[in-house]
């Protein structure tokens, strides 16, 4: 499991940055591809904020919170002898995603998004990342764990 759960890790940054990298070269121009209808689409964006674009231009900042997030997801990981497989992977994706989009953050600037979900004229969700679906699935994992009293190893299971 520990193989794994590191494999997944890596997946997600390099999934990440692949698919980055082909919006750049196959959106940037402008263009939007759909995918499912007006479901789903591909279409770039350039994100200089959080979640939502939310604080955008706060590139200094997102940087500190994420290496000080990575410093506590990684000490609670190799340093915690009592969680179990299922955090470690949620911990582990967490941090995948939030490593994928530090470096856009650091090399650009800015976090490149390109997955578009539309619910017709109702709504349009803003366009997100794979790094962002490894941290949003990561936390809800976590979550899980945790209010279910699941995070841990349980003394009689080990």
């Amino acid at each position: 499991m520990n193989f794994l759960i590191g494999l997944i890790f890596v997946s997600s940054i390099l999934a990440d940055q692949v698919t980055k990298a082909l919006a750049v070269n196959i959106l940037k121009d402008g263009s939007s591809i759909k995918i499912i209808g007006n479901f789903l689409r591909f279409t770039y964006a350039e994100n200089r904020g959080a979640a939502f674009s939310i604080l955008q231009n706060q590139r200094w900042f997102f940087i500190t919170v994420t290496i000080v997030m990575l410093i506590v997801l990684a000490y609670i990981f190799f340093k915690t002898k009592n969680i179990n497989k299922l955090s470690r992977l949620a911990i582990a994706m967490i941090a995948g995603g939030a490593i994928g989009n530090f470096i856009d953050r650091l090399m650009l600037g800015y976090v490149i998004d390109f997955i578009d979900v539309r619910f017709g004229s109702f709504y349009n969700f803003p366009i997100f990342n794979i790094a962002d679906s490894f941290v949003v699935c990561g936390t809800i994992l976590m979550i899980f764990l945790i209010l279910f009293n699941k995070f841990e190893k349980s003394e009689d299971n080990g």
